[in-house]
């Protein structure tokens, strides 16, 4: 099969995130499986037009924003004819494929909604134009088959109408531990993710000083670049938290394993998440989660058991999990057992199958 996917951010690209990352791991096992993969995509700076990576090709052409011009014209000159399968993969802005593509079928691949994010990533009056405009966008795919990535965006899709909408979740490109390995000597939350304001990295930083008096020699390490580093930074200084923070930047992917495997636990703040890759992740190597109660993580964690959801979605409610966390030794324990062994359900070469047995039709 000849499959073209379109899509925002490949995994060479310095600003991709969980989406990025997961059309990796499709695009080369259905290459291993003999099919042929291209992804059309954004460029960056220093970022090759063309190349092959991992036996797909990748085509890059225009900024995170131009590209969306580039992808119709692209396929009417070069990719018209050519593919049995068309996936538009929507992040924030789709590719309005039905409008440009009548020879092969369209698939649609979303990891999650924007709908609140508008209001963190960008101004007025430009948020509310996103928010209330984005239902409309999407139900131009209503009849399309949609793969999505947890129940909440299924949830969010049907109720817009779309009425074949698939669930496949994500694996991790690891093998999980077999064991539990020690932990860290002091008590270690780690932060994992682009350090956007929709990420609420903010909360976690105010939730610290929370429990500092209740875990005096609390840690925190901050993995991820974004727009939004030097503000934290600050902040953590303003709240005399230096010597509590360790901000690691980017860091290889190995390297990230290593502290994710030391840290008691990871903390995920977002606004909404399609799934939360990370999260199983931190559980491959038997790290609980504690995060907040939104549509994709709530999904992702199951509360008391692989970690905890907070009541309400605030600094104030993260500090009191952590310190219930920390401070209950047996909980501990059992959460990163539990951990691990949801972490075994989930693995790339599944996902890609279930995914790819849906464009062939042996799933409707």
């Amino acid at each position: 099969m000849k499959i073209l996917m379109f899509m925002w951010r490949d995994i060479k690209n310095p600003s991709s995130g969980g989406a990025g990352r997961a059309t990796h791991e499709l695009c080369k096992r259905w290459v291993k499986g003999g099919h042929q993969v291209t992804v059309f995509t954004s460029s960056f700076p220093h970022a090759k037009e063309y190349e092959k990576w991992e036996g797909y090709e990748i085509i890059r052409k225009g900024s995170l924003f131009t590209h969306y011009f580039y992808a119709p014209i692209y396929y009417k000159r070069y990719f018209k004819g050519k593919y049995q399968v068309v996936i538009d993969q929507i992040n924030t802005i789709p590719y309005f494929t039905p409008l440009f593509v009548r020879e092969a079928p369209i698939f649609v691949y979303i990891h999650q909604l924007c709908r609140e994010i508008w209001f963190y990533e960008l101004p007025p009056p430009f948020s509310l134009m996103g928010y209330l405009v984005e239902p409309f966008y999407l139900k131009l795919y209503r009849k399309y088959p949609t793969i999505t990535v947890s129940p909440s965006t299924r949830q969010d899709l049907l109720s817009l109408g779309f009425s074949k909408v698939f669930i496949i979740p994500n694996g991790i490109d690891f093998e999980p531990l077999a064991n539990l390995e020690e932990k860290a000597n002091e008590p270690t939350i780690i932060f994992i993710g682009r350090l956007v304001r929709a990420k609420r990295p903010d909360h976690l930083i105010r939730a610290v000083k929370l429990i500092q008096k209740y875990v005096p020699n609390i840690k925190l390490w901050v993995i991820g670049e974004g727009y939004f580093k030097l503000p934290l930074i600050r902040l953590a200084k303003k709240l005399t938290l230096a010597n509590n923070i360790i901000f690691w930047g980017w860091v290889e992917a190995e390297r990230k394993l290593q502290l994710l495997k030391q840290a008691h636990c990871l903390c995920a703040t977002s606004v909404r998440e399609g799934w939360g890759l990370t999260v199983l992740e931190a559980n491959g190597v038997g790290t609980p989660v504690i995060a907040y109660n939104v549509p994709g993580l709530r999904d992702a964690v199951k509360n008391g058991l692989n970690g905890m959801l907070t009541p309400q979605n605030n600094p104030h409610e993260l500090a009191q999990c952590l310190i219930e966390f920390f401070n209950n030794p047996t909980l501990m324990k059992s959460l990163s057992e539990n951990a691990l062994s949801n972490s075994y359900h989930f693995n790339w070469d599944n996902t890609a199958e279930d995914f790819l047995k849906i464009m062939e039709g042996k799933i409707f």
